[in-house]
């Protein structure tokens, strides 16, 4: 697939946009790829890696293989992706602890949009697939409001099959692979890893992300390929539930102490925001809401550029 530069360069700036969701426990990168135009050929891609293209190797050499699995487009997005996680990793830290509200804020924008844009593209709406959509959206919600696990377990295997459980969400748009880690106690191991530059636990994690996602990938190809606005609504479904997860005001019903021995949330629902402590932050918080929907409306607009 020949490609300009111009082009590579706005795969990577899509990773990039990728990378920026999936740091934030609560949002999908899957769903920034679904709107800006690259989740099937994502999809298409990582299926591609398989024992053919290991005998293309061998046969052809690295080229032909290189050609077959779509190369190009996958190490550009890669690329971006890995600046994005390397570069605001510590930036999102600190707003999750400093500026939480209005963090959340933005990515909830950011995510009710994506509500509208992903279930835009179905067509021909049933009774199937509107009880899909309900469905996905129970599925998505009840993921949310599932208690996070306060273990941190460091083990290899844990790490790994973290790392495996992660990627499935992390390709879903509205499951959150980063939330999935928080659910299993592996966030704060794995940020901690990206910012300290720990590889040895960074390269257990991303073993297992690639075997999971190399399984998952031709689970959900072969699902778009079969039952594409069926999938569609329950990717919507998904979406809409995970909106709960972000609602940017919080009441914390328990806490828990970390490993630095400081007294973290554990426990939170969501409650309107009159109702959190007079917050002064609301009106910038809905103006960031807006400035999130607007960001998918602009990469939704940015996914017109041509990258095929």
């Amino acid at each position: 697939m020949q490609r300009s530069l111009r082009e590579y360069i706005a795969i990577t700036l899509k990773g990039i946009a990728m990378g920026a969701a999936d740091v934030v426990p609560g949002v999908s990168g899957g769903t920034i790829a679904f709107i800006s135009g690259i989740y099937e050929e994502l999809l298409d891609t990582i299926s591609s890696i398989n024992l053919n293209a290991l005998k293309i190797l061998k046969k052809e050499g690295v080229k032909a293989a290189w050609k077959a699995i779509n190369g190009n487009f996958l190490f550009a997005l890669l690329l971006g992706i890995g600046i994005s996680i390397l570069s605001l990793a510590k930036l999102i830290k600190y707003l999750l602890i400093n500026e939480p509200v209005l963090l959340w804020a933005f990515f909830f924008g950011l995510v009710l949009a994506s509500v509208f844009f992903v279930g835009k593209q179905i067509q021909e709406w049933n009774i199937l697939k509107v009880a899909v959509l309900f469905l996905g959206t129970a599925i998505g919600y009840y993921i949310t409001i599932l208690p996070p696990v306060a273990a941190h377990d460091t083990s290899t295997w844990f790490l790994f099959m973290s790392g495996a459980l992660a990627i499935c969400a992390m390709i879903l748009p509205g499951i959150s692979g980063g939330f999935i880690l928080l659910l299993l106690g592996a966030y704060k191991p794995v940020i901690t890893a990206i910012d300290e530059r720990d590889f040895k636990t960074l390269f257990t994690v991303a073993v297992g992300a690639i075997v999971g996602l190399l399984a998952f990938s031709r689970v959900l190809k072969w699902l778009f390929d079969k039952y594409r606005n069926v999938t569609l609504a329950l990717l919507t479904g998904f979406i809409a539930g995970s909106l709960n997860k972000i609602w940017p005001w919080k009441e914390i019903l328990s806490w828990r102490t970390n490993s630095h021995g400081e007294e973290v949330p554990f426990m939170e629902e969501s409650i309107s925001p009159f109702n959190y402590g007079g917050n002064p932050e609301i009106v910038w918080a809905c103006l960031l809401a807006i400035l999130g929907i607007v960001v998918i409306y602009g990469l939704e607009k940015f996914s017109k550029v041509k990258v095929a």
